[in-house]
C-alpha cells in the first residue's frame, strides 16, 4: 500500500489516504472498518471527532492551506 498522504481540503477536513493508523492518547488504535481513506475534523465542531462529519459546511469554516517550508527544527536535548 502507498505511504500515507495528508491533504488539507480548502475550507474542510484533513483527508488521509494510504497506509496509516490512528491512535487515541492512550495508544489504542481506532477500528477504521477497512478504510484506506478517511477525513479528520479541522474545524473542531464535528460530533464524531476526530473524524469529519461535514459540520464545517454548516458553520462556514474558512481555511485555505498552501505548502510552505518550515524553519529547521531546534536542537533537541538528549533523552527528550
Amino acid at each position: 500500500m502507498a505511504k500515507a498522504e495528508i491533504k488539507p481540503k480548502d475550507n474542510g477536513s484533513l483527508r488521509i489516504s494510504g497506509d496509516f493508523v490512528i491512535k487515541d492518547v492512550d495508544g489504542n488504535v481506532f477500528d477504521l472498518g477497512g478504510r484506506t481513506e478517511i477525513s479528520l475534523c479541522r474545524c473542531g465542531h464535528s460530533s464524531n471527532k476526530p473524524f469529519c462529519d461535514s459540520t464545517h459546511k454548516r458553520i462556514n469554516f474558512q481555511s485555505v492551506v498552501r505548502a510552505f517550508a518550515l524553519p529547521p527544527a531546534p536542537p533537541r536535548e538528549p533523552g527528550s
